[in-house]
């Protein structure tokens, strides 16, 4: 029997799928304009992560000064550098996608040009509810769930062709590299919160809240190369195929 991280991993993986599979489809056939339209809404995403884990990168920045005065006394140095570790990663994303949306719009960024989309207003509210009201598994089948298992990232790692591929797959494999084991941190810290079956149904109905989501704000940001037929049906076969496997 698969252990309580992996009947985790396994219950996201269907929809991480989903949107790797939303990605191909996308890049097969996605045009300037078209690479335009979901940078501006993956620049977004950039600096406004997660509410509940990262509150967006201003406020964590700021947070990060009003607490430097207490590194040594009641914050540890390692803790604290950690914390500068991720928000010089997180910033360096948005410089790097930032650079290939100025290089495919010919011209340089405003904050006009980032948008948030409707499915991922969406699913900032779902996560944040899960977050606010749904206790320690609500939080971390967010936590799980964030990122969608770098799906994105794992299919413009490997794009090739046109310079606006090239510069995509540059900056997708240094996101990748730094996020790659995030998900399997938080599977491992998630399973351990798992006291009975009450708590695993509970973790898995969150996590595929969540996770559906996720594909919705995905194929909207790719300009809908799947249907809604073809994503539920997408992901029940993927869910089948684990399921067998398993």
């Amino acid at each position: 029997m698969a252990t309580k991280m992996q009947q985790l991993i396994d219950t996201a993986t269907p929809y991480w799928d989903a949107e790797a599979e939303i990605a191909k489809r996308f890049y097969k056939k996605a045009k300037r304009e078209d690479h335009a339209f979901y940078l501006r809404a993956q620049l977004w995403k950039e600096l406004n992560p997660v509410d509940g884990f990262f509150n967006g990168l201003h406020r964590e920045l700021t947070e990060a000064v009003e607490m430097f005065p207490k590194v040594g006394k009641t914050i540890d140095r390692h803790d604290y550098y950690f914390l500068l570790e991720q928000l010089v990663a997180e910033y360096n994303h948005f410089v790097m996608l930032a650079d290939v949306l100025e290089y495919v719009q010919g011209r340089k960024i405003s904050k006009r040009d980032l948008k948030q989309l409707p499915q991922e207003k969406k699913l900032g509210d779902i996560r944040r509810n899960y977050v606010k009201t749904g206790g320690a598994i609500g939080k971390a089948a967010v936590g799980i769930t964030e990122g969608g298992g770098t799906a994105l990232f794992r299919v413009g790692k490997n794009l090739k062709g046109s310079r606006i591929n090239q510069m995509t797959a540059k900056v997708m494999k240094v996101i990748w590299e730094d996020e790659k084991d995030h998900y399997m941190v938080q599977a491992d810290i998630a399973a351990k919160m798992i006291k009975n079956k009450a708590d695993m149904k509970k973790m898995q109905e969150a996590m595929v809240d969540v996770s559906l989501q996720r594909v919705w704000m995905r194929n909207e940001m790719f300009l809908n190369p799947m249907t809604t037929d073809e994503v539920e049906s997408y992901i029940a076969r993927r869910t089948r195929a684990i399921a067998n496997r398993s």
